[in-house]
């Protein structure tokens, strides 16, 4: 398998669909000759042409409600919308027209659309730049959200996307572009709603998706190294629908769960992770469930209070050995 950027990942799933399929075509802000804020369409506008590379006003309920359009009239198309805190504008497209769409009309319409975003903090880009809003949509019912945390799951599940017949929200964190991972070659998808379990372990489950699954494993490999304490990592993939069975077997089988996410701690997905545990695994728990989340507060622009504010490594650590060390 080839090493590859995220990036590249996104845009060889990208490629790979819109030869696979004429009816896919992507449409946003910047993503036609400049290439995409984050290079992820970079070189399709040349190789597809203006028609099915279409860049866009500034107006992400433009964007938006083009794509539900389009999607209704048969097409599949793939829209951007460069930060995910500017989807705020674009709620009514995405959470009522196009989530509730199939249901309004009994079925005989589909809304086969992809809304690709960027977010989560790390680029010292501030309050209305850095936010992680995965929560609002899972809220939503009718819609599917996806956050791939490696290059190869964020090609297998952008492919699986893009052929699915719902409207799905497809995060992709900022910082995650410029990681590196091996990506299979060839044909490959990803279903959705299907956990990966990315470390084995007996003694602690830590839950995450996104940036914050890679810094959860970063945290597991030290405290196996450091503190000899065995955890199991699983990386969400897909917040809608979730793997919830994934999470429960693991759970049954450490007893103790930390539960990481760098959106706001106050009725994060998390919180609904967490229920669905106590509803379904609560007598096999030794110790109370700890969440590792990003503060009730504004992303400062400051590196140093930027990182005060999301999860770290160490603080996800710490809230495993208090775990760990817990007395019943």
């Amino acid at each position: 398998m080839a090493q590859k950027f995220y990036w590249e990942a996104v845009k060889e799933a990208l490629r790979e669909e819109m030869l696979r399929d004429p009816r896919v075509f992507l449409l946003g802000e910047d993503i036609g000759v400049y290439g995409g804020a984050y290079g992820a369409t970079r070189g399709l506008f040349e190789e597809f042409g203006p028609e099915r590379v279409r860049d866009t006003a500034i107006s992400e309920a433009a964007i938006t409600g083009a794509a539900v359009g389009a999607a209704m009239a048969g097409m599949r198309p793939v829209a951007e919308i460069m930060y995910v805190d500017f989807m705020t504008i674009a709620m009514d497209q995405f959470a009522n027209q196009a989530a509730k769409n199939r249901y309004m009309f009994g079925g005989k319409t589909t809304v086969p659309m992809v809304l690709r975003s960027e977010g989560g903090a790390g680029r010292c880009i501030a309050a209305q730049h850095s936010q992680s809003l995965e929560t609002w949509f899972c809220h939503a019912p009718g819609c599917f959200v996806v956050a791939p945390a490696t290059p190869a799951d964020a090609k297998g599940l952008l492919k699986t996307c893009i052929r699915d017949e719902n409207p799905i929200l497809f995060l992709e964190h900022k910082m995650l572009y410029g990681e590196k991972g091996e990506v299979p070659d060839g044909e490959f998808t990803i279903p959705l709603g299907v956990a990966n379990v990315t470390r084995k372990g007996t003694q602690c489950t830590i839950v995450s998706y996104s940036r914050m699954a890679n810094r959860s494993l970063e945290a597991a490999k030290k405290m196996a190294e450091k503190d000899g304490i065995d955890c199991e990592v699983i990386d969400l993939r897909c917040l809608q629908p979730l793997d919830i069975d994934c999470v429960l077997d693991s759970v049954r089988k450490t007893g103790k769960v930390v539960l990481v996410s760098e959106a706001y701690r106050n009725a994060n997905i998390m919180c609904e992770v967490a229920m669905r545990i106590n509803e379904h695994a609560f007598d096999y728990l030794d110790a109370p469930m700890q969440r590792v989340c990003g503060a009730d507060t504004p992303i400062p622009m400051s590196p140093t209070l930027e990182d005060e504010v999301i999860p770290t490594a160490e603080k996800i650590c710490k809230a495993v050995r208090n775990l760990v060390n817990h007395k019943v």
